[in-house]
């Protein structure tokens, strides 16, 4: 429906009353931390600190895929962080990511901890630190840089914008569900142009590229996200819909796509991961059949 009456927008803005909508209470207009927390630490020499949402699987995934070509360093601990909660802003948290956003990483195989954080970074170091899912060659590494840097700049019209709006927001407002749909499918169809064209988004083979952009545009078309598949036609953009299937047939992005996972199945979800074996009995349902 549309809105009842116009806004009009004060002189200045003042945060007078939280906005309503599912996140409305870890919704704030300041940074930094509300309460002291140290962060956990594994054996690993990476330290996770995340959610299974869509920029917390790209890591994941990244991250089992280098385990399975054999990168030893790549052994990671995974720890769940409850953002409805309001863990990000934890002390610890926020010394590792100042934007109190996951997923944030601390490498800590060197001299010095290494913090990373925002998902495309994290990406990026990980490929460069093992010399994987990057191309080494001048053009084909810039395709994929460029896909993932359009990944991190359209998919906030995806998740605030559309999902927002669609999904989440206390009201629902037609101009702000038309406008943020219209781009959306834009997105979608830019994707399936290129996908098109070749396998993958860098060209012939999988990369961080194809990692960072599955979890947000490969989980709408599936019918992951949202419960928009109906509404936005996501069956017509089957060159997208190809790609999608082909990563998700990946053991490695199945695994990854479990990790700090909170919804959806018990068996798919591992709320943190330690160790490989934790796939086959730290599963939400293996523990919650454990005996006392």
């Amino acid at each position: 429906m549309a809105d009842s009456q116009e806004y009009v927008p004060p002189r200045v803005w003042t945060w007078a009353k939280p906005n309503g909508g599912t996140f409305a209470s870890i919704n704030r207009p300041i940074a930094g931390p509300t309460h002291d927390k140290d962060l956990p630490v594994g054996r690993h020499p990476l330290q996770l600190y995340s959610l299974g949402t869509p920029n917390g699987v790209k890591v994941t995934i990244l991250l089992e895929e280098l385990l399975a070509l054999g990168h030893a360093g790549a052994e990671y601990d995974a720890w769940l962080i409850k953002i409805g909660d309001g863990d990000q802003f934890g002390s610890g948290f926020v010394a590792v990511n100042p934007n109190s956003k996951i997923p944030a990483l601390l490498d800590r195989s060197g001299p010095k901890p290494i913090r990373v954080f925002e998902s495309g970074s994290i990406l990026l170091y990980l490929a460069e630190k093992f010399g994987a899912f990057l191309p080494t060659d001048i053009a084909t590494r810039t395709e994929a840089l460029n896909w993932l840097f359009w990944q991190m700049g359209s998919a906030p019209y995806l998740g605030g914008g559309f999902g927002h709006f669609y999904a989440y927001a206390p009201t629902k407002i037609e101009y702000a569900i038309d406008r943020f749909a219209m781009e959306v499918k834009r997105q979608l169809d830019v994707l399936d142009r290129r996908l098109a064209e070749s396998p993958y988004l860098a060209g012939d083979d999988y990369t961080i590229a194809d990692i960072a952009v599955f979890p947000w545009y490969g989980g709408l078309v599936k019918g992951w996200s949202y419960g928009a598949a109906e509404f936005l036609s996501v069956q017509d953009y089957a060159h997208v819909q190809r790609w999608a299937d082909a990563i998700l047939a990946r053991p490695a992005v199945q695994r990854g796509r479990m990790v700090n996972r909170v919804q959806g199945k018990p068996d798919k979800q591992l709320h943190e991961r330690h160790d490989a074996s934790d796939f086959e009995t730290r599963t939400q349902d293996k523990i919650a059949d454990a005996p006392a």
